[in-house]
């Protein structure tokens, strides 16, 4: 069984997730190599969110990457999703 395909609001969504992952990231004066390390996520799998070439990353890499950045995964969900509104919910 294969996955469906990704609709473009679903690809939007993964590329402001990552430009909010680097936001958050900046503000806290953190480079990516440090919250790689503290998230136990590739760096290169940072750098790839972040720059919107992964339009839906597992689920497993957004938790680790909240909880690094001390969001919970309602906030950096509902932040992504443009309107603040932690009742729009999207499948990771």
């Amino acid at each position: 069984m294969g996955r469906k395909p990704l609709s473009g609001a679903d690809r939007e969504h993964g590329r402001r997730l990552g430009r909010l992952i680097a936001a958050v990231r900046i503000e806290r004066q953190q480079s990516a190599s440090d919250l790689a390390r503290e998230s136990r996520v590739a760096l290169d799998t940072v750098r790839s969110l972040e720059n919107g070439r992964v339009a839906m990353p597992a689920f497993l890499t957004v938790a680790r990457l909240a909880g690094a950045l001390g969001l919970s995964l309602d906030e950096l969900n509902a932040r992504a999703a443009g309107d603040g509104s932690p009742g729009k919910r999207r499948a990771w």
